[in-house]
């Protein structure tokens, strides 16, 4: 039995949400529904003409990967996490945030002198989410920061896409690929997010290899990756990059592959407010399901219940209550 049952890799970023207009995005000239990278100079200019929106502004461990790593141990699985935080206060939050998730995370790392990376989430009426990343030290992730032998007593290794931006980054995740394939260890990835598929396809090609074991998606990201014209086709081209497959599909719910049969699995009806971290939290729940034993439609369902719940509420996280009560909730019918 494996000791993992998922080790994630992804940037490690302390968020701050803030709720703004459509004509806030663009008086700020910050592109709406994707993640922009940005330094820290145009962080801090970005947050000094939001600061009347500053009042309900909430602060939260982020990154991709670590939202469904953490959604993942909040529901029951075994998990470990690599990133890379710097010797700050934000670095302690964040890994106290790990901690109190259940999390494991390679303790013997020094951590050096510089800035934890911060993201600005910014919702829109529509529940949209845009968002202005500032890396920080964690555009030097790198394979210094892998843990070999988690990699390998884990059932799966999970990727997230945005780790294509950084060249250190994007060698990590290769590493940890060829490690994890090498111990039998299957190997998923999420594309993240629309503007890593338009900006840096060739990238997460790379990451992919020659077929990841299961890959996660929306709509958009699997029409703008595979250039196709419909989720149909979108859904059999991406065939020739995963052996399974998981697109998101918003208030429409999920369409799944395991590998022999395609399957739609609708969702419930949700009035949506915040659609940041719906998808990590699908990713989190699929995972902790499949790893605990269930097939790719009943992974679904619990992923599409979560997901739901998310974007019913502000903020990419659930309360760790939350986790037990949709595990608890009747199967639907």
């Amino acid at each position: 039995m494996s000791k993992y049952h998922i080790y994630g890799l992804g940037a490690a970023l302390v968020d701050t949400e803030i709720e703004v207009s459509d004509q806030d995005l663009k008086l700020l000239q910050v592109d709406k529904g994707l993640m922009t990278l940005a330094d820290s100079a145009r962080q801090q200019q970005l947050l000094s003409q939001l600061e009347g929106h500053m009042v309900a502004a909430k602060r939260a461990s982020g990154g991709s990967a670590a939202n469904t790593i953490i959604a993942a141990s909040y529901f029951g699985a075994n998990t470990f996490y690599s990133c890379k935080v710097a010797a700050d206060e934000n670095g302690d939050f964040y890994l106290n945030d790990l901690e109190k998730a259940g999390v494991e995370y390679h303790r013997s790392l020094t951590r050096q002198t510089g800035d934890t990376g911060k993201c600005l989430v910014m919702i829109t009426p529509d529940a949209e989410r845009s968002m202005v990343t500032y890396l920080g030290i964690s555009e030097t992730l790198s394979t210094a920061e892998l843990h070999v032998e988690a990699i390998a007593e884990a059932d799966y290794l999970y990727l997230e896409g945005y780790l294509v931006t950084s060249p250190t980054g994007r060698a990590a995740a290769i590493e940890a690929a060829r490690i994890a394939r090498a111990n039998n260890t299957l190997v998923a990835i999420s594309l993240s997010d629309p503007g890593m598929v338009q900006f840096f396809r060739d990238g997460l090609l790379e990451m992919i290899g020659e077929r990841v074991d299961l890959l996660f998606c929306n709509r958009d990201e699997a029409i703008g990756f595979t250039g196709a014209q419909t989720i149909e086709e979108a859904a059999e081209r991406l065939k020739q990059n995963a052996r399974c497959f998981a697109i998101t599909l918003g208030a429409e719910g999920a369409l799944v592959f395991d590998g022999n049969d395609t399957v739609r699995v609708p969702s419930s009806a949700v009035k949506a407010v915040d659609t940041n971290g719906a998808g990590d939290m699908f990713a989190g729940a699929f995972l902790y399901a499949i790893t605990q034993g269930h097939d790719f439609e009943q992974a679904a369902q619990l992923a599409n219940l979560a997901a739901g719940k998310v974007v019913s509420q502000f903020g990419p996280r659930l309360r760790a209550e939350q986790h037990q009560e949709i595990l608890s909730a009747p199967a639907p019918a």
